[in-house]
């Protein structure tokens, strides 16, 4: 089981990494769209469409990513002092009764929005451009696959949780900033007294 979970999780790593490049591509062509809007008065007409195929394409399929890190908001004021055991048959519950019936139902409507935009080669009608916005419609299945396929590792590590009591590990590729500075913060306090210790 755990090496199922581990595998949906390096696919969704794969995916999130892939397509966090969008953000650089992103990046550049809102710079670019600036410089030339406001140093050269000369907009350019594909920007706009750019910025949303973008910053859609990285929220549709970084999601199961995100969920693969335990990375999306949670109201845990509550769930952090439970046990594991607790949190995993919370966990378990949500996942069947919320998570899956929502994430299902963007599949399916998603998917028939998807193919009946790509049908048409939709383009996009906010500039003269003409550029095409069929294929992140046709991210909405394929993110929301994605992010239904993490969830089913997720509920397997609730299984795994309520049989040996302690939650499975997570692949770690990054960290929270906050974390890192409490680490250092933790670090410099004790230094004086190890120092103190070795003397």
């Amino acid at each position: 089981m755990n090496s199922l979970i581990y595998a949906i999780d390096q696919l969704s790593k794969t995916v999130g990494h892939a397509f966090a490049w969008c953000i650089i591509v992103l990046t550049l062509g809102t710079c670019f769209e600036v410089t030339m809007r406001y140093v050269f008065n000369d907009p350019t007409s594909w920007a706009f469409d750019l910025s949303y195929l973008m910053y859609g394409a990285v929220f549709y399929m970084a999601g199961a990513y995100t969920l693969s890190r335990a990375g999306h908001v949670r109201a845990d004021m509550f769930y952090r002092k439970w046990q594991p055991r607790t949190q995993a048959v919370v966990e378990l519950v949500l996942y069947l009764l919320f998570f899956f019936p929502g994430i299902l139902a963007l599949v399916v409507a998603g998917s028939a929005y998807g193919l009946e935009s790509m049908r048409l080669r939709e383009v996009s009608v906010n500039s003269p451009a003409g550029v095409p916005i069929w294929p992140l419609k046709m991210m909405i299945c394929v993110g929301g696959g994605l992010i239904a396929l993490q969830g089913l590792a997720e509920v397997l590590r609730c299984v795994v949780c309520l049989h040996e009591g302690n939650w499975p590990p997570r692949l770690h590729d990054v960290e929270e900033l906050e974390t890192q500075i409490l680490q250092q913060h933790a670090g410099k306090t004790e230094e004086p007294v190890a120092q103190g210790a070795a003397r």
